[in-house]
């Protein structure tokens, strides 16, 4: 079984449906050289596969990923990057996407100092969280 974005126009995802896996060209139509032309043309739009145990650039059971990012409706297809991407986050306008993982991230680094932080748009900072009162 394999995955499979089909998009629109502008390359954005707007469904993700179960079908042939890619490797199982036993019932491929001779006329189609793989299952993304097949659903391609079935569907009348761009099909691209998907994967579904990748994320940020990693698969989850130590595969090769595939395509950066499992494809969700609403995620934008890059031809360059060959990677599904998320829609950048509306509240974090000075995020930035980091073309390794396909997946955006603040301009400056989560501290890694074992306490919790939140992102603050405002001043474009991480903000430790007050601890409660005991």
């Amino acid at each position: 079984m394999a995955h499979y974005a089909l998009l629109d126009e502008n390359n954005i995802v707007t469904s993700v449906i179960t079908g042939v896996d890619e490797n199982d060209t036993s019932t491929l139509p001779s006329e189609f050289t793989s299952w993304e032309e097949f659903y391609s043309d079935f569907h009348g739009v761009t099909v691209k596969r998907t994967s579904y145990n990748t994320h940020r650039g990693e698969h989850d059971l130590g595969n090769t990923p595939y395509r950066k990012n499992y494809a969700c409706k609403g995620y934008t297809y890059d031809a360059e990057l060959d990677a599904f991407i998320p829609p950048k986050p509306t509240e974090f306008n000075s995020w930035v996407l980091d073309n390794d993982t396909a997946d955006w991230k603040s301009p400056i680094p989560y501290p890694d100092d074992g306490q919790n932080y939140y992102w603050d748009e405002s001043s474009t900072s991480w903000i430790l969280f007050d601890t409660p009162p005991e």
